[in-house]
């Protein structure tokens, strides 16, 4: 039997058929900044006879990615900015991410998080660490909610899953664990009884947040894995990324959300690109998303509607992208209102 491996570089990609050799030596330029993998199940998933497969378009690299624009940033969303100790971004008063782990099974070209995640990025909290970010939560009781990234945290063994669970119950104030990941869709054989298993603990409500963004990333496989989680008990909500190649058409978004319903995983964010170094190919404007997003109404359930939302650059939050929310200013700028009512500039000015 052929063990199909996971593809971890540009010679692995090469020999998968997903790139051209001539373009190896523009490649490796951009794998030595941003690291490259694939799992056996998106490698399967690629459609090699379409140039403009929207599977390829987020995990196989491009020459683009050396394009910087002057306004993207390395930490686009500002988490250093609200990082008070080691692996904890508290950006918000009820709730903190939780950053265990900086690997992913796959890197998405159009990451956020690009500069931080990889082999060569922050690495995995140590015991030390990982400690001091539980005495962080234990000290702040107005947290409510723990949120899991990174990093995809569901790469962790269930044993190290299971520490972190248990750490969680023991934090009275904490009511909600939240996990943000692409493991059902990437990797699903890894949505095993004892992952789910360790994910589950008395006094914790837990949700899985899928991150997918094209309706082909949902095969059989992956319901499967979500059905397994869902049926365990644990909740499923989806993020996925507005980007230009892959699901900038109304039609496609629509199949993408009526899918996540159809598996019992409800539309939560679909995301305005962030400005990560080296994606700029990847961003729609801001009218034209507004427009795809419009085009929904009326042609899917009031079930399917995601928030389409924009992570304010420099760690002031989140704006809902549409309303008195946002406002263009003039050639190509905007004014965005965060949660709080304070106006920022978006591109930053800066």
């Amino acid at each position: 039997m052929n063990v199909v491996k996971p593809i971890k570089s540009v010679d692995d990609l090469v020999k998968a058929g997903l790139v051209a050799p001539a373009d190896r030596v523009a490649l490796e330029e951009v794998a030595a900044r941003y690291a490259v993998a694939l799992t056996p199940a998106i490698s399967k998933l690629i459609d090699r006879a379409y140039p403009d497969d929207p599977i390829a378009r987020q995990f196989v690299p491009d020459a683009a990615e050396l394009t910087i624009a002057p306004e993207e940033r390395a930490d686009p969303i500002g988490d250093h900015a609200h990082s008070p100790v080691e692996g904890i971004v508290h950006r918000y008063p009820d709730r903190v991410l939780l950053k265990a782990v900086h690997i992913c099974p796959v890197y998405c070209r159009f990451c956020f998080r690009r500069e931080m995640v990889g082999p060569q990025g922050l690495g995995t909290l140590d015991a030390a660490a990982m400690q001091a970010a539980f005495d962080y939560i234990r000290s702040h009781e107005e947290i409510w909610e723990v949120i899991l990234t990174g990093g995809d945290p569901l790469v962790l063994s269930p044993r190290r899953l299971r520490e972190i669970m248990e750490a969680l119950a023991g934090i009275a104030h904490v009511k909600i664990v939240r996990f943000h990941t692409r493991v059902p869709v990437v990797d699903p054989e890894r949505i095993d009884a004892a992952l789910i298993a360790a994910l589950k603990v008395s006094g914790k409500t837990v949700y899985v947040a899928l991150h997918a963004n094209h309706p082909r990333e949902l095969t059989p496989e992956a319901r499967a894995a979500c059905a397994r989680l869902v049926d365990a008990g644990i909740a499923m909500v989806s993020q996925s990324v507005l980007l230009k190649g892959v699901n900038d058409d109304p039609d496609v978004l629509a199949k993408l959300m009526k899918a996540f319903v159809e598996i019992r995983v409800k539309p939560y964010y679909l995301h305005h690109p962030d400005l990560a170094p080296g994606t700029g190919h990847f961003r729609v404007t801001i009218e034209e998303g507004q427009e795809i997003v419009a085009a929904l109404r009326g042609r899917i359930s009031g079930l399917c509607q995601p928030a389409y939302i924009l992570d304010i650059p420099g760690g002031h939050g989140k704006a809902v992208v549409s309303g008195s929310a946002i406002r263009a200013t003039g050639d190509g700028c905007y004014s965005v209102t965060d949660y709080r009512g304070n106006e920022h500039s978006y591109p930053p000015t800066d």
